[in-house]
């Protein structure tokens, strides 16, 4: 029998090569030893963690119990952040304060009893009045903002978290789309050569030599303003780069033993550059994307900012950012909040990119 006990062990664990002990030696693969590598490093592990936290809660945001981030309380325009008072609170302060600086400045000593009697109406307004939302009736003075709301009464934490869906998404499936385009014609370019690399290169070197947001910016105006439009046009050139890596380390590794040895067995060139050379430029392709994810963030809040991003009632980081800088002088909250949240997730992201590429890169100077 194949596995028959010799010794207490197996013959397929004598098969493996022997220690100064005598105990079988078990290899580690690339990506076990990278993990291994990974996790010594506090700050890449800190990232991982924020980046999924981050994911998971994008992800949950339709059953979270927050507000809808398209219901309107015209009402509750410019609300502070407060984790203990409600809106309705917040709207009797705020109309309170008025009228005593409008007694203050009409030279009374106390507020006059018209302002006291509007003040007690208001309440019992506050307290009884509703507002229907998907067909159900609420009070909706009774809400709690904990990050304020923007111009037109909407929940900024709701807007955040729904928001983080789009800008992760647009991360995500813009990186995926450029690594996938870079990694077919990279691969191909650097392992046929010839005519094919040298028109391929060309290409590529005539496309780094546009104006990219010039492009971006034209191609959004001529299709139009919606997300599909804007996943397309920020993947238009950005496979450039991966093609160039994922090129130079084909030729780097075409002619290795180990694809001599799968053309003489008769392996087709396909098989050679999808099963054998393109599983060995994984570690670049991961580091690569780890990376570009934040950059794609910050392209669609340049967007954003220029009004040819996400369009309304939709919301991303980038929009919410720059509907913040327009009321930043009196209401901070509006622009703090966003910028916070986008700036921890692309922190998060640069770091984990970077134990990436040191966990990947045993000969990095960076030893973990």
């Amino acid at each position: 029998m194949a596995d028959t006990a010799i010794k207490g062990k197996s013959v397929k664990e004598t098969q493996l090569p022997l220690d100064q002990f005598g105990e079988p030696i078990k290899g580690v693969s690339l990506w076990l030893d990278a993990w291994r590598r990974l996790k010594k490093n506090r700050m890449a592990l800190i990232g991982l963690s924020i980046v999924i936290l981050y994911s998971i809660i994008a992800l949950l945001a339709p059953v979270l119990p927050i507000h809808s981030y398209k219901h309107q309380v015209l009402d509750h325009q410019y609300l502070p952040p407060s984790f203990t008072k409600t809106a309705g609170q917040l709207l009797y302060e705020r109309q309170e304060a008025l009228f005593q600086q409008a007694a203050k400045d009409a030279g009374f000593e106390a507020m006059p009893a018209e302002y006291v009697q509007a003040l007690e109406i208001f309440r019992e307004q506050l307290a009884t009045e509703t507002q229907e939302f998907d067909g159900v009736a609420v009070k909706v003075h009774e809400r709690r903002y904990y990050l304020g709301t923007d111009g037109l009464g909407r929940d900024l934490l709701s807007r955040i978290i729904y928001g983080s869906q789009v800008s992760i998404a647009i991360g995500l499936i813009g990186t995926l789309t450029a690594v996938m385009i870079g990694l077919i014609i990279g691969s191909l370019a650097g392992y046929i050569g010839g005519t094919f690399d040298y028109i391929a290169m060309r290409v590529v070197d005539v496309m780094y030599g546009l104006p990219y947001m010039l492009l971006v910016i034209i191609f959004m105006a001529i299709f139009g303003r919606n997300i599909i439009n804007l996943f397309v046009c920020l993947a238009l050139v950005s496979w450039l780069t991966v093609s160039r890596v994922v090129r130079g380390q084909m030729i780097s590794l075409k002619n290795s033993e180990f694809v001599q040895a799968a053309r003489v067995v008769g392996a087709s060139p396909g098989r050679i550059i999808f099963r054998h050379l393109v599983p060995n430029t994984l570690g670049v392709v991961v580091i690569f994307a780890t990376l570009q994810i934040p950059n794609f963030i910050l392209l669609e809040s340049f967007l954003s900012y220029l009004g040819l991003g996400v369009q309304a009632p939709m919301a991303s980081w980038g929009s919410l950012v720059r509907d913040g800088v327009d009321a930043v002088s009196i209401y901070p909250w509006m622009l703090f909040f966003p910028a916070l949240a986008m700036t921890i997730f692309l922190f998060s992201m640069n770091f984990l990119g970077d134990g990436l590429r040191d966990a990947l890169d045993p000969q990095s100077k960076n030893v973990l």
